[in-house]
């Protein structure tokens, strides 16, 4: 039997950065609720993953922007590390194997549709 851990994170953009191999991408996944008042309260949760592969950094950096709606799907990896003050920090880390744009999706649509 083969076990795993993965998620999967459908929200917005927010920056894309990248370093030594491995393209950061964080995506606000969104929680909101109504409050007492029956108004939506925003409650955006940060999720920054990891792309590792060499395409699909590639195909990310050409074809998403700040605020686009993605879906991100991976393997979660707990990890650990020391400090330089000697202190032990543990972490999770979101390893992205398949990313969706799904506003590029929408406007290639829209383009095929007007030019049709």
């Amino acid at each position: 039997m083969n076990t795993f851990a993965e998620f999967e994170i459908i929200g917005r953009v927010g920056q894309i950065k990248e370093g030594n191999g491995v393209l950061w991408v964080s995506i606000a996944a969104e929680y909101g609720r109504k409050d007492n008042h029956g108004d939506f309260q925003s409650k955006p949760f940060w999720n920054d993953v990891s792309i590792f592969n060499e395409n699909v950094i590639k195909w990310v950096k050409e074809n998403t922007v700040k605020g686009d709606l993605v879906r991100a799907t991976g393997t979660i990896r707990s990890e650990s590390y020391e400090t330089n003050s000697g202190e032990t920090r543990h972490g999770v880390k979101l390893a992205c194997d398949n990313f969706s744009n799904l506003a590029h999706m929408i406007r290639k649509q829209m383009e095929r549709q007007q030019a049709g």
